[in-house]
This record gives C-alpha cells, sequence and structure tokens, in this order.
C-alpha cells in the first residue's frame, strides 16, 4: 500500500483526535486544505509540514519548495523553515552534505531562513528521508483557502501538468527513459524543471491582487488529485476539458514513453487556482506581468455528483474520490531498486 491516507481512513482515526479545540485556529486539519491558519489579530500564522518519499536525487531542493508552496496559496510568505532528516545508518557524509547544500539554496532563494528542525541516523532505512515545516505570516485579508471555490469560477492552472513529476523522472528514472529511446537533451532539458516548481511568486501575486476565490499547489494525485481535493473543500464539482490541459514537451514525452498520465503525475510547479469570472482578466494580467503562463482548463460547478468530470474528444471521466495514484508512485511500484518507501502526505 503506498500514498495518502485514504479520506476514509482520516475522518475515522485523525479528524476525531485532534486534542483540544482552539477557538484561534481558522484552518485546521482537513481534506484538501494546504495549511493551518492561526488567528494572531489582525495577522495570521499559516503552516504546512510535508515529507519527500517520491524523490531521491532532488529531496532536499524539493523539501523546501513543495512546503513552501502550501504556505503561499494561503497567501502568505513563508518566511521559516524547520527540517526533519532521517538517515539510513552508515551513511557517507557526502549524502548529508549535499542535502544540506540543495536545502540551503532553495531557501536562499525564497528568501526563508531555517530555525530548527532534528536529524537522526534511522534503523531500518535503505536511503535518506526527510520532512520540511515551513512557516508565514500574512494579514488575514490577504488568506485564501482551498474551500474558498464558488460555481461559476473558472479554473487556471500555471504552467503545465506534471512539473514535479518530469524532474523526477528526469533524474531518478533516466535509465527507463533512455531505454524507451528518449533523446538526452529531452531528458536534460526535464531534469531542469527543477527550477520551476516553486509556486510562491505567482501564489502570492494572486492573493495581494485579491483576484482568487481559492489556490491549490497540486502534489501526489498531480492535478487531478488537486483538483478533487479543491473540489471535495469547496463542496463543488470541477468540470475540466483535457485537450486544454497545458503539457510541456518533456512532460509529454517522457509519459508517452512510460505509458503515464500527465494529469496524474505529481504536480508541484504548477498552480491551481479557481477565480470569479469579473476578476478573470485581471489574474491573468497580474500572471503575465510575473512572467508565469497561465490558462483556463475548466469551470466550477455546483456539486452534481462527482468532485470532478474531465471531458476530451473520447467522452468523460467522473472522479468521486479524493484518492487519486500518483504516477511515480507506480513507478516505484514497479520494483526500482533503492525507491522510496511510502507515499507523500496529504
Amino acid at each position: 500500500m503506498r500514498g495518502k491516507l485514504s479520506p476514509k481512513l482520516l475522518r475515522k482515526h485523525i479528524f476525531t483526535r485532534l486534542g483540544i479545540r482552539d477557538t484561534a485556529v481558522i484552518v485546521g486539519p482537513a481534506i484538501g486544505e494546504d495549511a493551518a491558519i492561526i488567528d494572531l489579530g489582525d495577522n495570521a500564522l499559516v503552516m504546512h509540514v510535508d515529507p519527500i518519499t517520491e524523490a531521491n536525487e532532488l529531496m532536499g531542493w524539493l523539501a523546501v519548495h513543495v512546503a513552501c508552496n502550501d504556505v503561499a496559496v494561503r497567501g502568505a510568505r513563508p518566511r521559516w523553515l524547520l527540517q526533519v532528516l532521517y538517515l539510513p545508518e552508515g551513511c557517507k557524509e557526502e549524502l548529508v552534505a549535499s542535502l544540506a547544500q540543495q536545502v540551503d539554496e532553495a531557501a536562499r532563494e525564497l528568501g526563508a531562513s531555517i530555525v530548527g528542525g532534528h536529524s537522526e541516523y534511522t534503523p531500518g532505512l535503505s536511503r535518506p528521508l526527510i520532512s520540511m515545516t515551513a512557516v508565514g505570516l500574512t494579514s488575514k485579508r490577504r488568506l485564501v483557502t482551498t474551500k474558498g471555490a464558488k460555481p461559476g469560477d473558472a479554473v487556471l492552472i500555471t504552467k503545465g501538468a506534471g512539473i514535479e513529476g518530469t524532474a523526477i523522472i528526469a533524474t531518478d528514472f533516466k535509465e527507463e527513459l533512455e531505454n524507451a529511446g528518449v533523446p538526452p537533451d529531452l531528458i536534460e532539458r526535464g531534469r531542469r524543471l527543477l527550477r520551476r516548481v516553486s509556486v510562491v511568486k505567482e501564489a502570492l501575486s494572486l492573493a495581494e491582487g485579491g483576484v482568487v476565490s481559492s489556490m491549490h499547489d497540486p502534489t501526489e494525485g498531480g492535478v487531478l488529485g488537486g483538483l478533487t481535493e479543491m473540489a471535495y473543500a469547496s463542496g463543488t464539482t470541477m468540470v475540466i476539458k483535457r485537450e486544454g490541459l497545458p503539457v510541456l514537451e518533456e512532460t509529454r514525452a517522457f509519459c508517452e514513453a512510460l505509458k503515464l498520465d500527465p494529469l496524474k503525475l505529481i504536480s508541484s510547479g504548477s498552480l491551481l487556482a479557481t477565480v470569479p469570472r469579473d476578476k478573470l482578466r485581471k489574474a491573468l494580467r497580474i500572471l503575465e506581468d510575473v512572467g508565469v503562463v497561465a490558462k483556463v482548463i475548466g469551470e466550477v460547478k455546483v456539486r452534481s455528483g462527482p468532485l470532478v468530470e474531465v471531458r476530451d474528444v473520447k467522452g468523460r471521466e467522473r472522479y468521486y474520490e479524493v484518492d487519486v495514484q500518483d504516477e511515480i508512485a507506480k513507478l516505484w511500484a514497479g520494483g526500482r531498486r533503492g525507491g522510496p518507501e511510502g507515499g507523500s502526505s496529504q
């Protein structure tokens, strides 16, 4: 069994055991919500924690950006980071140095400080694991939640589907791509997509502009997983046109070679946002001004059964559960030696 706990298990065992009720909690644990929000008066504290378990070579860099993305989609600038590093017994010092360098470089790029954490040699591990907590502050007027999507809103995506997954495949599954006949220059271009996994710039710009009703960073389960979470949280149905979904050349080539669905490929770097129709032009202009490509891929509808309906020339696919298996997990489950143990967090 891989990936997140099912919504059923979360509701049964996790959400029913949350300690005392604190009235300062604006948003706590909930399916589809990206980060906790705590009331500090005029401001709000935003916090998120995430492990990286579906990548090997890039995990330090990804740990920072994935956690910070989930703070930024709330409208808060990520400022403070705490990392927990689990190391295999007997691992080489060079591995520790490489992970620390990746974390430092990513944090500096975002203007964030690493303020604490924990590290240990953990019995039974075949490879390192890392979990990152990101914390930020914002005024309550800029807060954005996943549940804010409303019927009639347009659904936007930035950049393209599967950006993070494409970078992971280009590094951790390079041999498989080469064996499938993917050109070396395309594999290298896919690897360089690592530099595009942050959505902090565009998320903060949209929040500051007051043009979004909800935002989400689609991680495990890809764009489809992110859409089901947005629909679940907001009590709506998302109707999406598959042929309108932007997919980069590298992503399309890798998915065709390895028989993967880009819609279900882990997608940090792709920002999902819902925008009221009267603010759509302004939202697109804001993104253009910060150099981010965006496209309308669908519309929010009144809940009509499925969480997400994907339309294409062949018909319609309907998804009723917030439980989309990521295509990266399928690759690791295929028997790749040294692969991750377990899946990403909710």
